[in-house]
C-alpha cells in the first residue's frame, strides 16, 4: 500500500470563498478531490493548477463560469489541495501526475473540455488534449511552458528551482509556500515575505491578505513534513534538473504534436510574470497561431489576482468564435 497523509477536513472550514462541496476521485490506494459545480451537461471548463497551489487558485472564476452555463472541474494534483499526500518523495513524476489526470478525465467521462492550465497544469494537461484530442474543444494556455529542444529557461525559473536544493529557501522542514502567493498578490512586501520563509515565522497580514495566506495554507497546515513532498518534487522535476523525473521527452513529444492542433487555442497571459514571461508566451502562441489575451500588470498567479477578467477573456474569445 501506498503511505500517504490525508489533511484532515477541519483545515478547509471557514474558507469563506471556497465554499465549494468536495468529490474524489479514487486512483488505486488513493483519493483525488476535486471541484464539480455547474449543470453536469454542460460543456466542461477542466480547470488545472500548478505549483504551489491547489483549486483554491480558481475560486475567483467558478462562479462567473458556471453562471454561463459551464460545468467546472477544478482538481488537486495528488499531494495538494484536499487529495492524499504520498510520503515517498521518488512516488512524485510527471507522468505520474499525468496518468493520474487521464484517469480522471476517464472516470468523469468529460467531454467538449476546454483546458484552462497554467504553470504544471500544462505540461500535464497538455498531455490530455495530445493523447485524447476528442475530448477536448479548445484550449485556454496561461503562463506554462512545455519542456523542448531550444526552449530558453529564466533566470527566475532557475533561481526557483535552485531555492529547493540544498541550502536553497525552501530546503528546510515544512516550507510556508502560502506565504509566496501572499507576496506574487502584491498583499506583502519580499521584506517582509523573504525572511518569514527563511526562519519559519508568519509575519503580520492584513485582512486580504490573511484570506489568501488561510487559503493556501489550509492543505499542509499542522501536517508532518513528509506531507511536503509533492510541493519538492514539482520544482525538482523541471526537465533542465530531472529530464526524466520531468516527463521531458513527453513534453518535447506533445509540444510538436500542438503545433498541428487544429482546433481553437487563446493564450490569456499576466505579462508581468518573469518565470514565463511575455516575449515567451507571444512566442508559442504566435507558433500555434492562438489569439493572445495580455493582462498587463498580472504576475505568475493571475487566476488568483485577476480571475475575473480571465474569466470574461475567455467568454469574449469563445463568444467570437461562434
Amino acid at each position: 500500500m501506498t503511505e500517504f497523509i490525508r489533511t484532515p477536513d477541519a483545515n478547509f472550514e471557514d474558507l469563506s470563498s471556497f465554499a465549494f462541496e468536495p468529490h474524489y476521485h479514487e486512483w488505486q490506494d488513493l483519493r483525488m478531490h476535486f471541484v464539480d459545480e455547474g449543470p453536469a451537461d454542460g460543456p466542461v471548463m477542466l480547470l488545472l493548477h500548478g505549483m504551489p497551489t491547489w483549486a483554491f487558485l480558481y475560486r475567483n472564476m467558478i462562479a462567473d463560469l458556471v453562471a454561463a452555463g459551464y460545468r467546472c472541474i477544478a482538481p488537486d494534483h495528488l499531494g495538494f489541495g484536499r487529495s492524499d499526500k504520498p510520503t515517498d518523495p521518488h512516488w512524485y513524476t510527471i507522468a505520474r501526475h499525468t496518468e493520474v489526470m487521464t484517469s480522471l478525465i476517464n472516470g468523469l467521462d468529460l467531454r467538449d473540455v476546454t483546458l484552462v492550465c497554467q504553470d504544471w497544469g500544462g505540461p500535464i494537461g497538455l498531455a490530455q488534449a495530445v493523447t485524447m484530442p476528442e475530448r477536448f474543444a479548445r484550449l485556454v494556455i496561461m503562463n506554462t511552458w512545455l519542456h523542448h529542444e531550444g526552449y530558453e529557461y529564466s533566470e527566475a525559473i532557475r533561481s526557483w528551482n535552485q531555492n529547493w536544493h540544498r541550502g536553497g529557501l525552501f530546503d528546510r522542514e515544512r516550507p510556508d509556500v502560502a506565504l509566496l502567493l501572499v507576496l506574487s498578490a502584491g498583499l506583502a512586501s519580499p521584506q517582509d515575505i523573504v525572511p518569514a520563509i527563511a526562519t519559519g515565522t508568519t509575519p503580520e497580514l492584513g485582512d486580504m491578505a490573511a484570506d489568501v495566506y488561510k487559503g493556501f495554507a489550509a492543505p499542509f497546515s499542522d501536517l508532518p513534513d513528509a506531507a511536503f513532498n509533492g510541493l519538492r518534487r514539482f520544482p525538482l522535476s523541471i526537465p533542465f534538473d530531472d529530464y526524466d523525473s520531468g516527463n521531458g521527452a513527453a513534453q518535447e513529444h506533445h509540444y510538436n504534436e500542438l503545433l498541428s492542433w487544429n482546433k481553437p487555442v487563446q493564450f490569456v497571459w499576466g505579462c508581468a510574470d518573469q518565470i514565463f514571461t511575455e516575449e515567451w508566451g507571444r512566442t508559442w502562441a504566435a507558433r500555434l497561431g492562438a489569439t493572445f489575451s495580455a493582462i498587463e500588470g498580472a504576475n505568475h498567479f493571475l487566476q488568483d489576482t485577476h480571475g475575473a477578467e480571465v474569466v470574461d477573456r475567455i467568454l469574449a474569445t469563445i463568444d467570437a468564435e461562434s
